[in-house]
Parts: C-alpha cells; structure tokens; sequence
C-alpha cells in the first residue's frame, strides 16, 4: 500500500530550500505545460462545449477542416517561405555588421550596437503605424517587400548582437596565422572566421526564423488583406469558428518551433544565448 503523505510531513523531511524548490516547479509546471496541454486537448477535439473540463468527442474534424481551406494552406506555406527569405535578408544585411562589431573598435561602437535595440525599445503597434506611414509614400503596403522589411526589423536585435559576439570571441591569432601560411583575407574569412562564428550565426537565424513564422502584428498592418501568413489568419479562425478551430493553427505554429529548438539545442542552449548579448 502506498503512503501519501502530507505537505507538512514533506516540508519536515526533505527542509525549507528543497520544499519551496519543490513547489515553485509545481508552480511552473501547471502555469506552462497546462496551456499547452489544453491546446492540444482542444485541437483534437471533434466537440467541444463550455464549461466542460474535456472535450465531448475526439477527433480530427479540425485537421481536415483546416488542411481543406485553400486560404489557410496558402497561409501556412507562405509562412514559411516568409521566414526563410527574412532570414537570408538579415543575414546579408546583419553579418557584415556583426563583423564590423565584433572586430573592430571605432567611436560611437556602443551607441550603435545600443542602436539596434530601438525596434524593441518601444510598443511595437506605435512602431508599426509610424513605419506605415512611410511605406504608405513609397507604395510598400500590401507587399511582399513591405512585409519581410517589417519583419527583418524585428530580426535586427538578434541577427547583429548575437554573430557580433562570436566574431569578437575569435581569437585575431588565428586569423594571423592562416595570413601567414599565405591565406588573403578573404580565404581566411571563410576558412577560418565564419566556421568559428557558425554557432552564433546559427543560434540569430534560428531566432529570426521563428520571430518571422509568429510575426502577426506587423504583418497585419502593412500586408493586409494582400498578404495572409498563418498568424494573421488565426485571428479570423478564432473570430469566425469554433473554440476548437484555433488550437490547431496554434499547434501549427508550435510544432516548428519545438522540432527546430530541440534539433538545434546544441546552440540555442542558455549558454550559448548568454553569450551572444554578453558584447564589450
């Protein structure tokens, strides 16, 4: 027979630390994986009524419903090929600059670095429409241009803080051998200072790529109705169907970014995050 016992005798056997230890892992647990669990309760749900703790009956219907909406597949591959053209852009445009923060000491560095921050320094809504404005003049609303600048926008904190710390953690060394065993300068880039910061450049398109796939806000402001990627179209799924319609465009957007954080754990670990903003 299995003894339970009570929270106090608990608290008198394993001390104070490990018992608040304890329940503050309780605490996290319920508050982060009972959504997630809901969500996917719900999205395998055939019917669904409130107040009800489970859903009525299990199933698929949703799936189908979803993958059966031309609309809503359009969405979700534009999604995706969304976040891979933002992520190439920002990489052209943030690694020479990493580069240059990274290897070179000049005045103002800190300014500049501090000035990649301004796209998240402020409400992003208040961001957007004065961007808006702007790209209302240059005719940019309602394309795919428009779209992917908004989003490289978001992608710039990442893609520049994070390269500019692996670049700076390369010893110059090692560059200065591959000089002297007659490597040029671009030789030696490729051969020896771009495979080193690999793991930083890798850990900035990860984060990019997944800002761009969850990017709603942006997206709805300067693209719509033109351009529909699988956010923008949640909000009418959640607006115009069921309870249960919804959870399966969240699982969605979800699933890819377990499967490519877990994949990639090597590099997106705290470790490797903590030292991408640890910059001098």
């Amino acid at each position: 027979m299995i003894k339970i016992m009570s929270p106090r005798a608990m608290y008198h056997t394993m001390g104070k630390k490990r018992f608040l230890e304890y329940i503050l892992f309780g605490v996290f647990v319920l508050f982060f994986y009972l959504p997630l669990l809901n969500l996917c309760m719900l999205a395998f749900a055939n019917r669904y009524e409130v107040p009800a703790v489970f859903p009525q009956e299990f199933g698929f219907k949703w799936w189908g419903f979803v993958f059966e909406q031309n609309s809503l597949v359009s969405s979700i591959l534009l999604s995706f090929v969304l976040a891979v053209i933002v992520t190439f852009v920002s990489l052209l445009i943030c690694i020479p600059a990493a580069y240059a923060l990274g290897r070179f000491q000049f005045r103002g560095k800190k300014i500049f670095l501090l000035s990649f921050l301004l796209s998240n320094a402020f409400p992003k809504m208040g961001l957007y429409i004065s961007i808006g404005v702007i790209f209302y003049r240059l005719n940019l609303m309602g394309t795919l241009p428009g779209v992917v600048l908004i989003h490289v926008l978001n992608s710039l904190m990442f893609m520049t803080w994070i390269p500019a710390n692996a670049f700076r953690s390369i010893h110059s060394q090692q560059e200065e051998s591959a000089r002297d065993a007659g490597a040029g300068p671009v030789r030696t880039f490729f051969s020896i200072t771009l495979p080193m910061a690999m793991p930083g450049i890798i850990v900035a398109s990860v984060f990019t790529f997944l800002g761009s796939l969850e990017e709603s806000q942006g997206t709805l402001l300067v693209g719509f109705p033109q351009i529909k990627t699988m956010p923008v179209e949640l909000y009418g799924v959640i607006m115009q169907y069921p309870i249960t319609a919804g959870p399966v465009l969240s699982l969605l957007l979800i699933i890819p970014t377990i499967v490519i954080l877990i994949a990639l754990r090597k590099y997106v670990g705290p470790e490797a995050i903590a030292k991408g903003y640890n910059m001098k």
